[in-house]
């Protein structure tokens, strides 16, 4: 029996290693948090068996992370510890009550366990003269220079007291809104993307050249404490107050609970809505409060007896992908898409996961047949991050990109030269982009039309009510009465046209009268969204004029430029396409601008960038109140742009106008501005 556990020892500590490597100097792991778990418990609980067999080095016994790379290293003066986990309210029981053990009626702090990267600062005399990794919690990597990009970070401290000396642990993080908005650049651009935020703030962190560094909005939190001198704290709590007051960023959402019930609450409100936070995170920290509690439980050789991590339900975990398919979008885009056996993640049952383009699964070197970790957090669709390759048998098989398209037959190809993906050139027929095209006239970014969703849009395209896009605002209830989509069982009458049928001709006349660069958006034009259509509508005023309009002149307008000018071009070329702003404007469509005159001109001249969360706006609306103030809304910082307005949560286009001196102002600033004032 010893000789099976000493092996199978062997096997864990190799295989921990291996992935440790892969976490914390690739940035590229391969399995999910979970799993790697798993293997650490389950060596556990054979040194537990056969401590004689325990090796002096064992990853039990250390941090982990510890492996040379090509940054210099430096020790941290006092060691960073890790955390024990428990996956349950009854694992969270059994440290309650080891913890009460020694301390009577502790006073617990709790809060949010960021999924980061975990960071050691040192300052001394006021000023930060050392950022380290973690590495192996005695020894870590010196990101000093990359650190001091961080825009939330202070250089020097500020405040009444503050300490001779003191190592300051944290978590620096890529906020979720920027590392969406750093991804779909990559993909527009072809490169490859992050996996994750936590993967997107190690990769960003840990860059050669710093300034790569400050271009990406990295965040930090910080939620411990090393060696210190000149100050002492009598609590956690009291630690952090200090920490603020010198101009550290403390998370405002941990909180003080008296009884084990409060806690229980605490974990179960987060694990509710840990896709409220503005960053991700993977679980919470409950620490006993009192220092002097602390030091009286003390540590083990690798985490304190006073703290606990509560690790919620992965979001990463491994199933099988059995296929890969495709499906066509609405401008033609062929996304490769797995299909896997049914697994449950982030609370649904998910079977089907993007791939992006035939050029990202040879990147991630996925095989059907692999088992495969995938990811989904909150709404956003599931995405293969890539196979576990220690688990194939052989029997893997790569996967071909089509070159028919699956729906229609068309020959698929790439549109332009150096374009990483490839489309169905069949706009007008296919029936895969006409369903994509109707739905997306619908949806929130277009003409916001609740009632036509997907079911919907296939009705009308299967009963031939439509043809396609241009027949959309001429339907009538005798039309629709021809599809059982839109009828309804009546005892007495039989069938009778159906609510839903109602709804859409109210929504439909009231569309009629949307913003024109809710209708610009509305015609699927490549590359032209939001933010590019409203633009368009007030420089030009019109569809007509729009249209007559040459590239040069199409790409001058601030918040288009070339790219988008030269699709425009392109999609006016198209006879059809002219149809379907004919048949539109019959029906009453509006294709000009709406006069604004009606509306104080209080932001005639300026040009605005918004960038993060705003409280009183949305995305649209506050690009709406812009334009119908006289403002224009622009999609990129430029010298161009008069103001970048920063909510919460900001993305890189703050960095960008801090670097080429863009004024930047709040919400409070903009509506003086709105005001007037």
């Amino acid at each position: 029996m010893s000789n099976q556990a000493r092996h199978r020892m062997s096997e864990l500590i190799n295989e921990i290693r291996d992935h440790q490597f892969k976490y914390h100097v690739l940035d590229a792991p391969s399995i999910t948090d979970a799993l790697f778990d798993g293997l650490l418990l389950e060596l556990k609980g054979l040194e537990a068996k056969h401590p004689e067999l325990r090796e002096a080095d064992s990853p039990t016994l250390g941090i982990g992370g510890g492996f040379a790379t090509s940054f210099t290293q430096y020790d941290h003066i006092e060691k960073m510890m890790s955390l024990d986990n428990v996956f349950d309210l009854a694992e969270l029981a059994s440290w309650f009550d080891r913890v009460e053990k020694e301390v009577s009626k502790p006073t617990y702090l709790c809060e949010l366990k960021v999924d980061g990267l975990a960071i050691n600062l040192t300052y001394e005399s006021s000023q930060l003269v050392r950022g380290l990794t973690r590495g192996n919690g005695v020894t870590g990597e010196d990101v000093t220079l990359n650190v001091k990009t961080i825009k939330n970070l202070p250089h020097v401290l500020v405040g009444a007291t503050i300490p001779s000396l003191i190592e300051v642990r944290g978590e620096v993080f890529f906020p979720l809104a920027a590392f969406n908005e750093l991804n779909d650049a990559l993909e527009e651009l072809g490169k490859p993307l992050f996996a994750n935020p936590r993967n997107a703030a190690a990769g960003s962190l840990r860059q050669k050249d710093p300034r790569v560094s400050a271009a990406r909005p990295l965040s930090v939190v910080v939620h411990g404490i090393g060696a210190h001198e000149g100050v002492e704290f009598v609590s956690q709590s009291a630690a952090y107050a200090a920490l603020k007051e010198i101009g550290l960023p403390v998370s405002d959402r941990f909180t003080l609970c008296a009884t084990r019930a409060e806690v229980e609450k605490y974990v179960e409100h987060y694990g509710l809505h840990r896709h409220d936070v503005e960053h991700e995170i993977d679980g919470v920290v409950i620490k006993v409060d009192s220092t002097a509690a602390q030091t009286q439980l003390g540590f083990t050789s690798r985490a304190p007896k006073w703290a606990i991590a509560f690790k919620y339900p992965p979001e990463e975990v491994t199933t099988r992908l059995l296929d890969i398919k495709v499906s066509i979008g609405r401008t033609g885009r062929v996304t490769p898409f797995a299909f896997m056996e049914p697994v449950k993640v982030a609370g649904s049952t998910v079977t089907n996961a993007t791939l992006h383009n035939g050029s990202e699964i040879v990147r991630k070197g996925i095989l059907i047949g692999d088992l495969v970790v995938i990811r989904k957090a909150g709404d956003v669709i599931p995405e293969v991050l890539g196979p576990v390759i220690e688990r194939r048998t052989g029997s893997e098989v790569a996967f071909v990109m089509p070159t028919h398209c699956p729906e229609c037959g068309s020959l698929l190809r790439a549109i332009s030269e150096g374009d990483v993906d490839i489309r169905c050139p069949n706009a007008r027929s296919c029936p895969a982009q006409l369903r994509e095209r109707i739905y997306y006239i619908g949806s929130r970014a277009a003409l916001d039309i609740d009632v036509l969703g997907y079911e919907a849009a296939a009705a009308l395209l299967d009963a031939k009510i439509i043809t396609d896009e241009s027949d959309l605002f001429h339907l009538t209830r005798e039309k629709l009465a021809t599809s059982e989509f839109f009828m309804k069982k009546d005892g007495k009458a039989g069938s009778v046209i159906g609510k839903n049928a109602e709804k859409l001709l109210e929504a439909l006349a009231k569309a009629k009268s949307a913003p024109l660069w809710r209708v610009l958006v509305a015609l699927s034009i490549r590359h032209v969204g939001p933010t590019a259509a409203q633009a368009l509508a007030t420089h030009c005023g019109s569809i007509a004029k729009i249209s007559s309009s040459n590239a040069q002149e199409l790409a001058e307008i601030d918040g288009v430029g070339s790219t988008i000018a030269d699709s425009i071009i392109e999609w006016f070329s198209i006879d059809w396409h002219q149809e379907i702003i004919a048949k539109w404007s019959a029906a009453g469509v509006r294709v000009q601008q709406e006069a604004l005159a009606q509306l104080p001109q209080t932001l005639a001249g300026l040009t605005f960038v918004v960038t993060g969360g705003l409280e009183s706006y949305t995305r649209d609306s506050i690009a709406e109140t812009i334009i119908a103030h006289g403002g224009k809304a622009a999609s990129a910082v430029s010298s161009k742009s008069d103001y970048v307005l920063v909510g919460s949560d900001p993305g890189s286009k703050l960095a960008k106008a801090q670097e080429i001196g863009v004024p930047v102002i709040d919400e409070a600033r903009f509506k003086e501005l709105l005001a007037g004032r």
